[in-house]
């Protein structure tokens, strides 16, 4: 199958302005997304996706792939769609933020992977568990259930599930989703949800349609950059890294 690993990234962001040019460890973020994704083995094509033109130079002066796309797209997801339209020849598109330094290359193939055992698979992405209680209640870390298969039956920004009995655990959603490339462009077009508006989680579009979503599980944990204090934690594991 062939896959395509696509990192959209914006210039402009709301707490933290410029952020896929923010340097790490001597290099620009969105620089070291694209590294790390280009490492998996699954992935025969690496390529940033943004609609400024100093973060696409910035891709092409470290010598990867970029495009250049609209400014207009609502959402991420729109902006992949058309990533997806000019390439036909791509069956399966990985979706990797732009904000994710510390991507483990291993966990894209373990993505990929997924739609082996599955041939009716359209969408997969990823949870890791959390027990911190701070973690868990925080909106911005959005949680996912599944059923006994692992696929996906709600994601909120409210903890889920909530705890009447102790020992359950909680997982974090992970924002990296794998796509088959028809499904994708399908997708795009579908109007906005109930649940999705409310949430304002784009994920649920697919379930109130009724498409099934798998999730994998890592034990890795990430730490995205959102803010200032995000920069610095991963600033620091990159020099200890070197």
């Amino acid at each position: 199958m062939q896959v395509l690993c696509v990192i959209p990234a914006r210039y402009a962001s709301t707490r933290l302005p410029g952020k896929p040019l923010m340097d790490i460890a001597g290099k620009p973020m969105v620089v070291r997304v694209y590294e790390r994704a280009a490492q998996a083995q699954r992935v025969a094509e690496t390529l940033v996706a943004t609609d400024d033109e100093r973060i696409k130079a910035a891709v092409e002066q470290a010598g990867g792939r970029a495009m250049l796309t609209r400014k207009d797209h609502p959402t991420g997801t729109d902006r992949l769609a058309e990533v997806a339209a000019a390439h036909p020849e791509a069956e399966l598109i990985i979706n990797v933020q732009g904000d994710e330094p510390l991507i483990e290359p291993a966990l894209i193939d373990a993505l990929a992977a997924a739609f082996d055992d599955d041939p009716e698979l359209q969408m997969a992405t990823v949870r890791t568990e959390i027990t911190d209680e701070a973690e868990q209640q925080n909106p911005n870390n959005v949680k996912v259930v599944t059923d006994k298969q692992g696929y996906a039956l709600y994601f909120s920004r409210s903890l889920l599930p909530f705890p009447r009995h102790t020992g359950t655990p909680v997982y974090k959603h992970i924002g990296i989703y794998a796509y088959k490339r028809d499904f994708l462009l399908q997708y795009a077009k579908m109007a906005e949800t109930p649940l999705e508006h409310a949430e304002s989680l784009e994920q649920l579009r697919a379930l109130e349609n009724g498409y099934r979503i798998k999730v994998i599980e890592t034990k890795c944990h990430f730490v995205g950059v959102d803010t200032a204090e995000d920069l610095e934690k991963v600033r620091e594991i990159y020099c200890n890294l070197q």
